[in-house]
């Protein structure tokens, strides 16, 4: 790869990584115990989808980092990592797919809301309701996620097909 177009890049995930920190400000709805439904997930696919599967990742993991340390939760190291760098590092996956949007997205989806619902079974098993199984509990407070999938996979399709015009794919 030429140096240039690795900058160019580099450049292209620092943007993403700023619009999508940005983005997590401007909540559409937000769960009591974390967790917000909002667009910023955009930035992370579509630029999964220009540069594929390692470069995602790389910007997601930057992502989660910096929702890290600009206010997120911590209950034991595993969890933060689960919750923030892996959760937004998988987000990368979308990349493995680039010519089946859907199917990335989706993959992608899965791998997050996976991280989510570990984290939430290990260690906020003490929040669930007595009698409700730990798993269950996961589960349905982190389905909040997967409307924001499809919000975000859906204004993901209609900007890349844009995008691809203008830009096509590296």
């Amino acid at each position: 790869m030429k140096s240039s177009s690795s900058i160019s890049i580099i450049a292209e995930g620092a943007l993403c990584v700023a619009l999508s920190i940005v983005l997590n400000y401007l909540t559409l709805f937000r769960m009591p115990q974390g967790g917000s439904i909002n667009l910023e997930l955009l930035p992370l696919l579509v630029f999964a989808y220009r540069h594929g599967f390692k470069w995602g990742i790389e910007a997601g993991a930057l992502v989660g980092l910096l929702q890290l340390i600009f206010g997120g939760y911590i209950v034991h190291p595993v969890q933060a990592f689960l919750d923030y760098i892996l959760a937004y590092s998988v987000m990368g996956f979308a990349g493995l797919w680039r010519k089946h949007l859907i199917t990335g997205t989706v993959l992608a989806g899965v791998a997050c809301f996976s991280c989510y619902v570990i984290s939430g079974v290990v260690f906020f098993a003490s929040y669930a309701p007595e009698g409700i199984n730990p798993f269950v509990y996961s589960v349905t407070y982190n389905s909040f996620f997967i409307p924001q999938l499809i919000i975000n996979t859906t204004v993901a399709l209609l900007l890349f097909m844009r995008l691809e015009k203008i830009y096509p794919t590296v």
